[in-house]
């Protein structure tokens, strides 16, 4: 999954940040309402935190903007304001979900869960190929009796082919989606990751496989007996 965080208050974010990545998101953070806005306008995330109080453009500015340009990624208002009129001119312009400060973590990563699911109408917690499942809120990977947890970018690679089996992804979509624009890795760090997903999914006798076709991008197979 991939947020998009605007946030001004840096350290707020850097923290933030740090804990949605614990818990396998992928995050984008930008620090003024401009280039909240400018981000938001790639649909390419699962879900967008919003601080009102922002330079350049505030939050709730941000979000009618949006919205007037046809973008209806999840999205979710933070603020410092308890105000009942506040609340609700932020739902009426468009937001999905208000969480007002100071609040505490787990209450921030359950609405963002929660926000991140009605981008589909339905996304189950628990994801099935073949014989093995993936649990969203665990991340763990399940064979029969037995299970691995897997590690942020494993998890987040897996998550991404599981709910596309047999359509091929390519590296630069792994790149884009969860290192990130911005990031310096290298792209075959992409191939590391896959390669180490292979080696769990053999060990737990998985039915499945992820395949290659070279210069194109890697798909998520059942194996046939």
């Amino acid at each position: 999954m991939r947020l998009l965080l605007a946030e001004d208050e840096k350290e707020l974010s850097k923290a933030l940040c740090a804990i949605l990545k614990h818990n396998n998101f992928s995050v984008d953070a930008v620090y003024d309402g401009q280039d909240a806005f400018d981000y938001g306008l790639d649909e390419n995330y699962d879900g967008i935190i919003l601080d009102i109080m922002m330079p350049k453009m505030n939050g709730l500015e941000v979000l009618k903007k949006l919205r007037e340009n046809g973008v209806s990624t999840p999205v979710l208002i933070l603020t410092a304001k308890s105000e009942i009129e506040d609340k609700i001119l932020g739902l009426d312009t468009g937001a999905d979900d208000y969480l007002t400060k100071p609040f505490a973590m787990g209450e921030l990563l359950a609405r963002v869960r929660a926000l991140t699911r009605r981008k589909a109408e339905f996304s189950p917690n628990v994801l099935s190929f073949g014989n093995i499942t993936l649990n969203r809120e665990t991340f763990e990977l399940s064979c029969e009796n037995n299970s691995i947890r897997l590690g942020n970018k494993e998890f987040q690679m897996l998550e991404m082919l599981i709910t596309n089996p047999g359509r091929l992804i390519s590296t630069e979509q792994f790149m884009e989606r969860i290192w990130g624009y911005e990031t310096e890795a290298e792209i075959n760090v992409v191939w590391v990751y896959i390669s180490y997903l292979r080696k769990k999914l053999s060990n737990l006798n998985a039915n499945v496989e992820i395949k290659a076709v070279r210069g194109v991008g890697y798909t998520l197979e059942e194996v046939k007996c």
